[in-house]
């Protein structure tokens, strides 16, 4: 696709395609980490440390499921060639499985309740991740799509942004727009549907202004049976990807730290520094906003430099922030550092997308993001269940975090013996 058609003709599916960035971003921020996480330590479960166990344990859970089932579904996804369906069922079950988190109580009795649709809403919005990031190299020439990756970032994290800053100033402080009762933490738990909503107003100009590759006619059965024989022959030949199986590889080490660092990032804030749930909020606002920046300026990086330059430079900084935050006693400092970390965090995201975007075969693209999402969650399981139960064994939460460092240094290691995407990178 030449760069003045996709200015003429897609323009507007692109930025369609990055708004999804903006509605699937919710999730993230307001269930897996500055809210729900948070609400369910602190007030489902009977105390933070047995909390953040669980909540490990269901990530977990997740996490090896997502892993598992990804590239089957992204080399299904390749012999039927239509992604919308896919990104459409997904969506839904993830939007379902969030509003219904309304129904969770601040009672140790509905526990299973929470992790069940927690644990739903991962699964949806993960596979969802999937058959989305499989439509970039579609939409966005080879010299532009490091820069629609992490503008789609960027947007993610201004869309968790104001999200937030609704929660906040419409049901959480004192006075807040909507009064709603706060009688057994309805004001918390109502931001769960509105989350729901959120995802589902702007997921819909995706669906009717992007373009999907066609349909091939290969009966579901069929393709199935041929994703099963990609993805074994795939395996095999791994030697012929050497170069994204070590992207993978490393990519493995350091998502984990990340998954498990957005899991736990509220988790930490509240138990360690006493923060409260408007003073958690507040933080994540903080975050996204440090988070979006990041993301939007270190895009003309990804295609000036390579993403695999952008990538160091972004676990070097996640891990000397992390140290960082690790070793303060200070709510200040941990305000500076915790930011900081932000800066990071799209970019490393945005990069990792574009290069396998670069780099992938286009026949094969549905499976290589599945396999992206494999090398995201075939250890997912790890990093939550390490800070979980080392948390658990120590009571302290300071030594569970020290898993999360420990993974961004071997995933930054890894990086290093990554090739460039060749003759993609300057």
């Amino acid at each position: 696709m030449s760069s003045s058609h996709h200015t003429k003709r897609n323009l507007k599916g692109l930025w369609s395609w990055a708004l999804y960035d903006w509605a699937n971003s919710g999730f993230a921020a307001l269930v897996q980490t500055f809210v729900f996480a948070a609400y369910f330590t602190q007030a489902v479960a009977q105390d933070e440390a047995i909390g953040t166990a669980l909540w490990g344990n269901m990530m977990s859970a997740a996490g090896l499921i997502i892993g598992i089932g990804g590239p089957l579904l992204g080399a299904v996804a390749d012999r039927t060639g239509r992604h919308k369906p896919w990104l459409g069922t997904f969506t839904a079950l993830c939007i379902t499985a969030t509003a219904l988190l309304w129904f969770v109580r601040p009672d140790a009795s509905f526990i299973p309740l929470a992790l069940i649709l927690a644990g739903i809403g991962t699964l949806g919005s993960e596979y969802a991740m999937i058959f989305y990031n499989a439509m970039l190299p579609r939409l966005a020439d080879d010299k532009s799509v490091g820069r629609w990756s992490g503008w789609g970032w960027g947007l993610g994290y201004a869309g968790g942004l104001v999200l937030l800053l609704i929660a906040l100033y419409g049901f959480v402080e004192q006075g807040a727009w909507f009064n709603v009762p706060r009688e057994q933490a309805a004001h918390i738990r109502a931001i769960m549907p509105l989350t729901a909503l959120w995802y589902l107003l702007f997921c819909i100009p995706l669906f009717l202004f992007t373009s999907d590759a066609p349909g091939t006619g290969v009966p579901l059965r069929t393709a199935l049976s041929q994703g099963l024989g990609q993805i074994r022959r795939s395996v095999r030949e791994v030697r012929n990807y050497k170069d994204i199986a070590i992207f993978l590889l490393a990519r493995m080490l350091y998502n984990d730290g990340l998954t498990t660092m957005f899991a736990f990032g509220g988790i930490y804030a509240a138990g360690t520094f006493g923060m409260t749930s408007s003073e958690v909020i507040i933080f994540g606002i903080g975050l996204n906003v440090t988070a979006g920046l990041g993301a939007a300026a270190f895009a003309w990086m990804d295609d000036k430099v390579g993403p695999r330059k952008t990538i160091l430079v972004s676990l070097t900084g996640l891990t000397g922030c992390g140290v960082l935050i690790l070793l303060v006693e200070s709510l200040t400092l941990f305000w500076i550092f915790g930011l900081a970390v932000g800066i990071f965090v799209g970019p490393v995201q945005a990069s990792s997308r574009s290069y396998l975007a670069r780099v992938a075969p286009a026949e094969l693209r549905g499976e290589m993001f599945g396999l992206f999402a494999l090398s995201g969650k075939l250890t997912s399981f790890l990093g939550p269940l390490l800070v979980g139960w080392l948390t658990f064994a120590s009571g302290s939460q300071r030594v569970g975090i020290s898993a999360i460092i420990a993974l961004f240094g071997l995933g930054l290691a890894g990086m290093f013996f990554v090739p460039a995407a060749k003759n993609k990178e300057l």
